[in-house]
C-alpha cells in the first residue's frame, strides 16, 4: 500500500476512527490525540502492513493501542475542571439512554459492541482487531446485550 492510498483510507475511515476512540475515551480532545497518534504511527509503520486488504483493521488496531496507551498515561491525572465540575446536566442530556448504557459497559465489552454493531465488522474481523478468539467476542457481545437490557429496563422503571 502506498502512502496516498493510506491517506485515502484514513479519510474514508474518519467516522470509524472517531467511534472507536470515543468508545474507549470520554473526552473529545483525548479522542483527537489518539487518532492523530494512530495516523502518525500508521504512516511511520506502513511497511509492517502485510496485506492491503487488512489495512482498515490494521489502522483500527493501532488506534485501539493508542487509546489504551493514553488511558495508561492519564490514569492518575484528573484536571481541576473535572474535579470541580464533573459533568454539567446539559452535557449528560445530549446522550441517549442507549449511548449511556454503552458507555457504562467495561471497555473490553464496549469496544466489541462498537466494532460489531456500530462499525459493522464481523465477529471474525472483530476478533482479529482485538486479538481474541471469536468465542470471546461472542461471549462479550452476549454479556453486553444482557447488561444493557437490564440497565435500560431499570432506567425505564
Amino acid at each position: 500500500m502506498k502512502k496516498e492510498q493510506l491517506g485515502q483510507l484514513i479519510l474514508a475511515s474518519e467516522d470509524t476512527l472517531y467511534h472507536v476512540a470515543k468508545s474507549l475515551l470520554a473526552r473529545d480532545a483525548d479522542c483527537a490525540d489518539a487518532i492523530q497518534e494512530a495516523i502518525v504511527k500508521a504512516f511511520t509503520n506502513l511497511h509492517t502492513l502485510r496485506q492491503d486488504s487488512y489495512a482498515k483493521t490494521w489502522l483500527v488496531r493501532i488506534l485501539i493501542n493508542e487509546c489504551y496507551a493514553l488511558m495508561r498515561r492519564e490514569k492518575h491525572l484528573v484536571s481541576l475542571e473535572e474535579y470541580q465540575y464533573p459533568e454539567s446536566a446539559e452535557e449528560s442530556k445530549d446522550y441517549s439512554e442507549l449511548y449511556e448504557a454503552i458507555r457504562r459497559l467495561p471497555s473490553d465489552i464496549r469496544i466489541c459492541i462498537i466494532l460489531y454493531y456500530l462499525e459493522g465488522y464481523s465477529i471474525k474481523e472483530t476478533a482479529a482487531i482485538l486479538k481474541v478468539t471469536e468465542s470471546t467476542v461472542k461471549n462479550r457481545l452476549a454479556r453486553a446485550r444482557t447488561r444493557m437490557r437490564r440497565d435500560l429496563e431499570q432506567a425505564a422503571t
